[in-house]
């Protein structure tokens, strides 16, 4: 009789055992596939935020900026949204401590920093002050004014726009494939004209010219206008000019 009591004994410790073993094994098989599950989500979560971030510049003129947030207008005349943390670094030719606190509407910035496609808001991590951007005009001399020193540039969209000739001026002529210097006395209206400058601070009416090229053998545009105009205008500034003397003669 003992010896029955005895194998039913360990039968039932020897299936208990297996019991317990096989439970075990399974929560830990559980417990492992939870934590490949969420390790795998969490990778999946990283590459999808990888995938939507990506490092972009932009370059652009302030149009507001607020507290974190600066507002540019790009290139291409799209506005576009800067964030700044507290890891931005600011930097301007000007100034060894230029902050946030200094931007304003006008200034030319770069910007450096993380772009988010899902928002179209780029999180900056360097922000730099530019020189302005040049303009370049190209039309055909409507007026020249000799006491002044300035030319009224007509263009195709009947602007009219005025080109200040200053000391640091230079004026070239370029034909018959050469380009040659040239003078503000050698200047004719109704000559096709490419001149190069910034807009005068002190007078919005004006361009600063830094470069004209006289094209004499390029035909004037039957579209523009040629007639006299007693406010001639400037497309608007995109940074800040310096006024320089004219020339003397």
């Amino acid at each position: 009789m003992k010896k029955y009591i005895f194998i039913i004994l360990a039968a039932f410790l020897t299936t208990t055992i297996f019991t317990k073993t096989f439970i075990s094994h399974a929560q830990t098989a559980t417990d492992s596939g939870s934590l490949l599950e969420k390790v795998a989500n969490e990778i999946a979560s990283k590459t999808a935020q990888l995938n939507l971030v990506e490092k972009r510049g932009i370059i652009g003129t302030v149009t507001d900026s607020s507290g974190t947030q600066i507002t540019l207008s790009d290139l291409s005349d799209n506005i576009r949204f800067v964030d700044v943390d507290e890891l931005t670094k600011f930097s301007s030719p000007s100034s060894s401590s230029y902050g946030m606190s200094d931007i304003t509407k006008g200034t030319l910035l770069g910007v450096l920093g993380l772009y988010n496609k899902q928002s179209q808001r780029i999180l900056a991590r360097d922000v730099n002050v530019q020189s302005p951007f040049p303009n370049v005009i190209y039309g055909t001399i409507a007026d020249i004014d000799n006491k002044n020193y300035e030319l009224t540039i007509a263009k195709d969209n009947k602007q009219k726009i005025v080109i200040e000739i200053q000391d640091i001026t230079k004026t070239y002529s370029f034909s018959a494939g050469t380009l040659a210097k040239s003078g503000f006395s050698k200047t004719q209206t109704g000559e096709t004209i490419v001149a190069i400058g910034f807009p005068d601070k002190q007078d919005s009416s004006k361009i600063l010219g830094t470069r004209i090229i006289l094209l004499p053998d390029v035909q004037t545009s039957f579209a523009l206008n040629l007639e006299p105009s007693a406010n001639p205008i400037i497309p608007p500034s995109t940074g800040s000019g310096m006024k320089l003397y004219p020339i003397k003669k």
